[in-house]
């Protein structure tokens, strides 16, 4: 398979940051006012926390210790979420601090340009570098995403036709090992396509996409976390988890990520397929949520639905719905995205607590090793302002991250 030099140039993953969106997906329908006074609270809220916290962060936040930031000088794999946040606050608020504090803190991911050790370098450079340029237009940003993207591909299994998740390129323990989470890596190679020219890293999003298309989802559209291979030859071993509760269960951020991912590369290329899958994903979240609207940490545990909470996982599923909704025009996942934040800026969020240094509160990072329980984490701060950017100011948010979606359908 070779992605068309037609498909890469009409892929927008790369607009210029002062240039328009091919095909933007605008938001679809209206939103009542008491929603969008909830939203706007939230987002004032954050913005307020932010300007308190923002200038005393000296690393990357991972998550918090008794309501405080534990920190990671490298960035771990969220590092770019923090830049990422700062960036949806000046947005949303224009004040120049956070555009300069962001910049400050994207650039400190610079050596991880050459990190060849980990899937996650969309999540390192999507919100921090991709969107630095796509505001800024200066070139440092992009020609360092760029090598990101290169170094990236380099942990593509051609037998399988598969990124693999973990470990050094000469770690042969997980060679085999597929996540769901690299969906939303991929991204990050559409962009280098667009910005290139060169099909091949589009071609490698499209086959690793295709591949967890056919593995993962199961018929009733959960999924598990994690599904092996033999890297030799390329043939599947089966389903397994590692922050799931069983290789049968249905963690409830990877989920999110499946959903959120698999829409973003029906945007980047039209593959209906994509499309499809998204909507089973994006079916099963909804029909599993609680009447809270705050997901339980996996869909398929044994205290669930009772079971302790993960507000980012809700925090990604509503910013995946909401680009479901636009991208099909369907306007029931819009409303399950309102809803979805109108639950976290409610019940979720730090307001209660005058020692609390993140915006959100009651996530969950890895139930089975018992690291990190209703605590905060920085990619629910980041997609909770995203999700409610999206329904405030879509026009801002398609300037920093790319809300277009080519047109021509591929199979």
């Amino acid at each position: 398979m070779s992605v068309s030099r037609r498909t890469v140039l009409a892929t927008a993953a790369g607009a210029v940051a002062t240039g328009a969106s091919s095909t933007p997906a605008a938001a679809t329908g209206t939103t009542p006012a008491p929603t969008l006074s909830k939203l706007r609270a939230a987002a004032d809220y954050a913005v307020e926390k932010l300007h308190a916290v923002a200038p005393t962060v000296t690393a990357f936040p991972v998550g918090t210790k008794f309501e405080k930031w534990t920190y990671s000088q490298s960035g771990d794999w969220v590092g770019g979420f923090w830049p990422g946040t700062l960036w949806m606050a000046w947005l949303y608020s224009e004040d120049e601090a956070f555009r300069t504090l962001a910049s400050a803190s994207a650039r400190k991911l610079a050596p991880r340009q050459y990190d060849t050790g980990t899937h996650d370098l969309g999540f390192l450079f999507c919100p921090s570098w991709v969107t630095a340029w796509r505001l800024t237009g200066e070139e440092a940003w992009r020609a360092g995403a760029l090598r990101a993207a290169d170094s990236l591909i380099r942990r593509y299994n051609p037998q399988g036709r598969f990124i693999r998740a973990w470990g050094a390129l000469n770690d042969e323990k997980n060679a085999g090992r597929v996540i769901v989470d690299t969906m939303m890596n991929l991204d990050l190679l559409a962009f280098a396509s667009h910005q290139t020219g060169d099909a091949k890293y589009l071609d490698i999003a499209v086959e690793h996409a295709k591949t967890t298309r056919r593995v993962f989802p199961r018929p009733d559209g959960s999924t598990p976390h994690v599904y092996d291979f033999d890297p030799k030859s390329g043939a599947p071993l089966g389903p397994n988890t590692v922050q799931g509760y069983s290789p049968t269960s249905c963690w409830s951020r990877g989920q999110a990520w499946g959903l959120y991912g698999f829409t973003t590369m029906y945007r980047r290329t039209g593959n209906r397929d994509f499309l499809a899958t998204a909507r089973k994903l994006a079916d099963f979240a909804i029909g599993a949520l609680t009447p809270d609207h705050v997901p339980v940490w996996d869909y398929r545990a044994p205290q669930q639905p009772h079971d302790i909470k993960d507000a980012s996982a809700g925090a990604i599923t509503a910013c995946g719905l909401l680009d479901l909704s636009a991208a099909t025009g369907r306007q029931a996942y819009r409303e399950v995205a309102l809803r979805l934040l109108t639950a976290l800026s409610e019940t979720c969020l730090t307001r209660r607590s005058a020692r609390a240094e993140a915006v959100v509160a009651r996530c969950t990072r890895h139930r089975p090793n018992e690291d990190g329980i209703e605590v905060s984490l920085p990619y629910a701060d980041y997609y909770l302002l995203e999700g409610i950017l999206r329904v405030l100011r879509p026009q801002d948010v398609d300037r920093a991250i790319d809300l277009s979606s080519v047109t021509a359908s591929r199979a």
